[in-house]
């Protein structure tokens, strides 16, 4: 496939204008995102027919520009570019500019991403697409500078190169819009198969392992993802393995990775939560902003590692992340600050004052002037020295003394921290994105509906019913979802991931609750996902509704990128909901679901954890009843027991004795023992005896696991 090159001169006749036809018109938007770029010289119209309509009516082509509010290189380009007023003024003349959200639109980002790396071009934000009126890509990038370095050209060159070749070679455009259109339909078509078994996922796992640093953790060198998807595969695997010395290896992999991350300067050592990756191989240096969904899926997996471990760092880190989250990550209702909605706001920007990390670093003098005689066991543990750790500051971390000190140890470096944190939270914030994703508060429900019962934590687990009742509350229309909302405001249909992620926050509030509305709605949002998303022909998910409009393609993937495949995630809710409720379908559709995208694993596994985990479920559900008044002590306990075990294969059930289970469960007709509490054990169509003692039932969910 030809990339058009940017040359040096070019006849802009065909495409000369005076650039006043259009005005920015960003204002009526609601993302944080697009409302930065408000007040810039370029014409930015926000995505839909009616910009495309202006690029067929003025014959021009489109320049796309993708990014997020949290985004450092997309303000680096902004800064540089979008508000110069010379390069705005080309991009006036010769192009309809489209400023677009990757986090509102991910459809739309995920098309033109897809189509950047056909092109032979890394991905990445900000994401500069060069399209056709009717939307259909012909060339890109990612940063541009104003002028030429790092060995890329300047934008201004590009922006001239590419209209001289839309205006003066439409066949050099059209062989690359063909190629292209055809390669995005290509990469829709999934790869089908058959069941994928314990066997093939050991097989991969034994793959996945080669690729962990043992060093530092994580896979690969620089830059460094958490990758808490594959943490899962792995964590799986070492449970699983009847082979002790592979189990302890991939334990180990598991452990360093998440001890290197939970010490590395990627943590947050004073506010809590995880920064998105680290730029080095050591987990030093963060790109400082901050996600809700990498968070929500980091604590999944750290409350795994802690019911097997019980190491104490792992439940600090747990703690300190879900009061940031609930501290800093409560969306606005209104803009005011002061009326929170109960749902969880999108990401924490890298910079504040123009600069990235500032927020966040120290200088050696501080740290002296603020600790006193504290300041030298602080500097020991915190990496503290005269010269900074990265560009003359210091990034806080504790990579070189990662074990725990004593109790007053600790307490002393609790204290310091407190005392910097309060002056830390007088400097000028990072910008926040309060806007709430369905998709992203799904992850963050699951993971309190998890976690608030394993760490008897009551507060955490209504913060996350609180989120569920706000989304469906605010943010469906007629029983569909919508993305994204913002201050009253909504935006954009849902997508697969955004009925995936609610489904699954549903079934993991009935099995923390047994309420029986969050086992309704699940039901519900999968018949609608069903409706509208499935593909008849191919079998899978796509990405976007039957219903969606304005997109040249439907993409449809079972990979995993920053956050979960929906494919992957709806595999496990079908799984939970066919156990849960004993009806067929769920079974069959996620049996389909595995073969349309079974071959993949041929084709590249690397990215497929989510789904391979969703298999396993359905295989090797280990499933668990207990027979009791939910708020009578003997429950309670039952209750504790099974929950204070790492069983990623666990279905969990708690029904009242005049309750009954499906016909087809395996522990349907049993009942209480004595009148007391009991529990049963089910693995396929065998169940354990009555159980009646905590100790008891943790031996026998142990013997589940290792069966499992």
């Amino acid at each position: 496939m030809s990339e058009p090159s940017a040359p040096e001169s070019v006849d802009l006749a065909m495409t000369a204008d005076n650039g006043l036809g259009l005005k920015n018109t960003l204002d009526g938007e609601t993302s944080p995102y697009l409302l930065q770029h408000r007040d810039n010289p370029v014409a930015w119209q926000p995505w839909g027919e009616e910009a495309f309509e202006t690029a067929r009516r003025e014959g021009k082509p489109v320049l796309l520009s993708v990014g997020y509010a949290a985004c450092h290189w997309c303000h680096v380009m902004a800064h540089e570019c979008f508000e110069n007023p010379e390069i705005a003024a080309l991009m006036n003349q010769l192009y309809v500019n489209i400023k677009v959200d990757r986090e509102e639109r991910p459809d739309v980002d995920s098309i033109y991403q897809s189509a950047l790396a056909l092109l032979g071009e890394h991905g990445g934000w900000p994401l500069t697409m060069f399209l056709t009126p009717d939307g259909e890509p012909f060339w890109g990038g990612t940063y541009f500078p104003p002028s030429p370095r790092f060995g890329r050209p300047g934008l201004p060159q590009v922006l001239q190169g590419i209209a001289g070749i839309y205006a003066n070679d439409q066949e050099r455009v059209t062989k690359n819009t063909t190629a292209l259109k055809s390669a995005l339909d290509n990469l829709s078509q999934n790869q089908t198969g058959d069941s994928i078994s314990t066997g093939i996922i050991d097989q991969i796992v034994a793959h996945l392992v080669k690729e962990i640093d043992m060093r530092h953790g994580g896979i690969g060198s620089a830059p460094k993802f958490p990758q808490p998807g594959i943490m899962k595969l792995l964590w799986r695997a070492a449970k699983r393995s009847a082979d002790p010395m592979k189990g302890k290896a991939l334990r180990q992999a598991c452990e360093l990775t998440m001890t290197k991350m939970c010490q590395g300067g990627i943590y947050d050592h004073l506010g809590g939560g995880f920064a998105r990756y680290s730029v080095d191989a050591i987990w030093l240096v963060p790109h400082f902003e901050k996600m809700l969904y990498d968070n929500a899926q980091l604590l999944e997996v750290l409350g795994w590692l802690w019911q097997d471990s019980g190491n104490p760092l792992y439940e600090q880190r747990i703690r300190e992340t879900v009061a940031w989250t609930l501290r800093e990550m409560i969306a606005d209702s209104d803009g005011s600050g002061k009326q929170p909605c109960g749902a969880f706001a999108a990401t924490l920007d890298a910079d504040s004052e123009g600069e990235e990390g500032k927020f966040y670093v120290w200088s050696e003098s501080e740290i002296d002037s603020l600790l006193g005689e504290e300041a030298a066991l602080f500097k020991k543990h915190y990496d503290v020295g005269p010269g900074g750790n990265w560009e003359g500051k210091t990034i806080l971390n504790r990579t070189d003394l990662p074990v725990l000190g004593d109790a007053e140890t600790e307490a002393r470096l609790a204290a310091a921290r407190e005392t910097l944190l309060a002056v830390r939270n007088r400097r000028i914030w990072p910008g926040w994105d309060d806007k709430v994703l369905a998709d992203w508060n799904g992850l963050m429900i699951a993971a309190l509906a998890e976690l608030g019962p394993l760490f008897e934590e009551p507060a955490w687990l209504a913060a996350a019913e609180e989120a569920f009742a706000f989304v469906c509350r605010e943010m469906q229309v007629e029983g569909r979802l919508f993305h994204s909302w913002r201050h009253g405001k909504l935006k954009h249909p849902a997508t697969l991931d955004d009925y995936a992620n609610m489904a699954a926050g549903a079934v993991a509030l009935f099995e923390a609750t047994t309420k029986a509305a969050y086992l309704e709605q699940a039901e519900n949002w999968v018949t609608t996902v069903d409706r509208h998303y499935w593909d008849e022909e191919g079998g899978g998910y796509f990405l976007t509704a039957d219903d969606t409009r304005g997109l040249i393609v439907r993409t449809k993937t079972p990979h995993d990128n920053a956050v979960p495949s929906g494919n992957g995630t709806i595999l496990s809710v079908l799984a939970r909901l066919y156990y849960l409720t004993g009806k067929e379908s769920y079974r069959a559709r996620a049996e389909a679901l595995i073969r349309a995208f079974s071959g993949e694993v041929n084709r590249n596994f690397f990215p497929l954890a989510t789904l391979l985990n969703g298999a396993e479920l359905l295989n090797s559900a280990v499933q668990v009843v207990i027979v009791g008044e939910r708020e009578t002590a003997d429950t309670r306990t039952l209750f504790s027991a099974v929950r204070a075990l790492c069983l990623p294969n666990r279905i969990l059930q708690v029904i009242a004795p005049d309750e009954s289970l499906p016909e087809n469960h395996p522990a349907s007709g049993k009942g209480q023992s004595d009148g007391r509490a009991t529990a049963y054990v089910c693995h396929g169509p065998t169940c354990s005896l009555p159980i009646t003692e905590a100790k008891a039932l943790s031996l026998a969910l142990g013997g589940a696991a290792a069966a499992s």
